[in-house]
């Protein structure tokens, strides 16, 4: 069976067992897949790629509200009126 891998590194878990640390530095920062009999098990996200990727979310989050607004009408107001 194929099984689609959603990142570009991949390391066994039995790498991940014996050196945890240099298996997420080999992934520069960005998520690995780690492996079980060559079957994606889970994804490892270090920190600074969560973050980076919690903020995609935020902003496909902001760009669904504007798209649902983006037609309603719009008002006119000045300072004075705030």
């Amino acid at each position: 069976m194929t099984y689609q891998v959603l990142t570009e590194i991949a390391a066994s878990i039995s790498e991940l067992k014996s050196n945890p640390m240099k298996v997420v530095a080999s992934g520069n920062g960005m998520p690995i897949a780690v492996l079980n009999r060559n079957e994606p098990a889970f994804y490892c996200v270090p920190a600074q790629a969560y973050e980076a990727l919690m903020g995609l979310i935020d902003d496909a989050e902001l760009i669904k509200i504007v798209k649902e607004r983006q037609d309603e009408e719009t008002v006119r107001v000045t300072l004075d009126d705030l």
